[in-house]
């Protein structure tokens, strides 16, 4: 099933399947690590539109509500 990082539950895991947008905002998200085919776990969120932390390769990325509702990612059913 896919979702969207910023639909993802606190402590739920997948593998970024698809970031939406233009090649600079993809760029942007390549450099920190967030790419198709890598691991990605949420690891906290803000009830209304604030910062989504999540977790690639061991490091703890924020990123804003918006950013995190572009990027897709394969979670188990």
């Amino acid at each position: 099933m896919l979702v969207s990082l910023g639909e993802m539950r606190v402590g739920q895991a997948g593998v970024i399947r698809q970031v939406l947008g233009g090649r600079g905002f993809v760029r942007r998200l390549e450099v920190l690590g967030i790419r198709p085919g890598k691991s990605v776990a949420k690891t906290s969120a803000h009830m209304w539109a604030g910062p989504v932390l999540v977790e690639v390769d061991g490091r703890t990325i924020a990123l804003g509500s918006g950013m995190a509702r572009r990027v897709l990612v394969e979670v188990p059913s």
